[in-house]
């Protein structure tokens, strides 16, 4: 049987720098763009968009850095209040390059700098992730039936550097009206080969979708709608332990660590390369 087609459609919002009543702008946003909701239609924002309506946002030389930011800050030449930011905004922090970023673990996600995001945002102020991303979407979730009468799904979008390879891509940050994973296991390939380990990050795969009409850069398109998708719509709350796995579990982590193997170290950073490469050739 054929599937529907699967629809992203963007929609442009006003720039924002101040806490603001989100809602209703994304409703006014909607009718500007001449789109409206419908059941089943998943609703993706971006997670800083959120983020700045919920007043997250922080004027960086009001930051007092503690002694712990302050030794992280000279050890990966970064500026110390951004350090201790990311020291109170970090799950867990596992360490850094001296580029000035500190790889850490927030909210179910393994991100630099524990989200913290300085784009598209007046100079000297910088946007912290929600506090609890998954209880923002089921808000916005729940305010849209309310006011709609609309079942919709929910995605807080975010962008990640994928190990490995240039360019970020989406992410899910948190999701709610939806599962997030679709479970393979135990269901046959073409082949008939029972499947073993595959779970289908659905709400991932649809942030990355929102991210190609959304833009990172000067797009001023917060908001994507996408319609199509086949998914299950879910009322039971989606919480970070329903799409991440604990940090110690991870492939890339514990490979990194525990199961480097001795030859696979690194004796010194690329970025220390660079620097003594720059020094020969002048």
């Amino acid at each position: 049987m054929p599937q529907t087609p699967l629809q992203v459609f963007p929609v442009q919002a006003p720039v924002q720098t101040a806490p603001f009543a989100l809602l209703d702008t994304l409703q006014e946003a909607m009718r500007a763009n001449d789109i409206a909701l419908r059941d089943g239609d998943i609703l993706a924002v971006s997670s800083k968009y959120v983020a700045i309506s919920e007043g997250r946002i922080v004027e960086i030389s009001t930051i007092e850095p503690s002694d712990k930011a302050r030794e992280l800050a000279k050890r990966y030449n970064m500026d110390a209040r951004i350090a201790e930011l990311v020291v109170r905004e970090a799950d867990h922090i596992f360490g850094g390059i001296p580029m000035g970023y500190l790889l850490t673990w927030r909210s179910g996600i393994i991100a630099p700098n524990a989200g913290l995001d300085r784009s598209n945002i007046p100079d000297g102020k910088a946007v912290l992730l929600s506090t609890d991303p998954y209880q923002s979407a089921r808000q916005i979730r729940d305010e849209i039936k309310a006011r709609l009468g609309k079942a919709i799904g929910v995605i807080l979008t975010d962008s990640w550097l994928v190990p490995g390879r240039i360019g970020t891509t989406g992410v899910a940050l948190a999701s709610a009206g939806f599962e997030p994973v679709q479970d393979e296991r135990g269901k046959e390939d073409l082949f008939g080969n029972p499947m073993v380990v595959t779970q289908k990050g659905v709400a991932d795969s649809l942030s990355v979708c929102a991210q190609m009409v959304m833009g990172e850069r000067d797009e001023a398109t917060p908001i994507a709608i996408i319609r199509g998708a086949d998914v299950q719509m879910t009322d039971t709350p989606i919480s970070q332990d329903d799409v991440s796995i604990p940090w110690e579990l991870c492939i890339y982590v514990e490979s990194l660590t525990l199961g480097l193997l001795p030859d696979g170290a690194p004796h010194e950073s690329l970025s220390a390369k660079l620097g003594k490469r720059d020094i020969a050739g002048m």
